[in-house]
């Protein structure tokens, strides 16, 4: 349970299929238990990130596709050992190391709920000039989201890896993709 308080914290409060479910992978996610739960009912108190996040089961207002949530990091070294910790929970992990993601350069890796909200754990480089060309392919509302009919498909404890043109050196010219303001990132 998290002990000390970090204000201004954030709260974020969703509807899920299967309060079970849910404990069950965001106890691994967060690696701690819920600090309450019910039939219902679950919420959990964070410390880092500074966050209260609680989830409601109620299978006729779940929503799919409201976007994603996530966590940057701090450094490098702490984004390697969140993603070690998740693959030792067993939770099936796309990795995008080297991504050139909403003009920025990052590590980064996904895991999704049991409800398919996916979150994203990363590292911010630098700003870029491009976004990766993967992200050219979806629709503007899932800029700077994986695929998710891949991380839907990803088999429990099979890690996939994508490889940026800019981790290899090879450089895109600027493309269209997602303009400022426009809701992505």
């Amino acid at each position: 349970m998290a002990t000390s308080h970090i204000f201004p914290r954030m709260h974020v409060s969703y509807y899920v299929t299967d309060i079970a479910q849910t404990v069950h992978f965001y106890t691994a996610f967060f690696g701690q238990e819920p600090v309450k739960q019910k039939a219902d009912y679950a919420k959990f108190v964070l410390d880092a990130p500074s966050l209260i996040i609680s989830f409601v089961q109620n299978p006729e207002r779940v929503q799919a596709h409201f976007g994603h949530l996530g966590i940057q990091v701090e450094t490098l070294e702490e984004l390697t050992g969140r993603l070690q910790a998740i693959k030792s929970k067993g939770l099936p992990v796309l990795e995008e190391m080297g991504t050139n993601c909403c003009y920025a350069t990052q590590d980064k890796f996904w895991v999704t709920d049991p409800d398919g909200v996916q979150w994203e754990v990363y590292y911010f480089h630098a700003d870029a000039e491009f976004n990766d060309p993967h992200y050219q392919t979806q629709e503007a509302s899932a800029c700077c989201m994986p695929p998710a009919q891949a991380a839907a498909e990803a088999p429990a404890q099979k890690e996939l890896t994508f490889i940026s043109l800019n981790s290899l050196g090879i450089t895109a010219p600027e493309a269209e993709t997602c303009t400022p303001g426009g809701g992505c990132c």
